[in-house]
């Protein structure tokens, strides 16, 4: 059995991490800077790749 990956939208994203906006998270989503996908109109980020960018520097691709 496969593991569930957790998926935030942006406005989750920007509540689980104080100081970083909505709008900050679209922007770094659409240059690339943060790993996710579209579903319809959502950007949706994997919660790994949320911290990984953010704590660890890197680009978790």
């Amino acid at each position: 059995m496969t593991e569930k990956k957790k998926v935030l939208t942006i406005k989750e994203a920007a509540q689980l991490i104080d100081g970083l906006t909505e709008y900050r998270i679209r922007q770094m989503c659409k240059s690339g800077q943060l790993p996710c996908f579209m579903a319809g109109k959502k950007y949706l980020i994997s919660a790994e790749a949320l911290f990984a960018v953010v704590f660890g520097g890197g680009n978790a691709a």
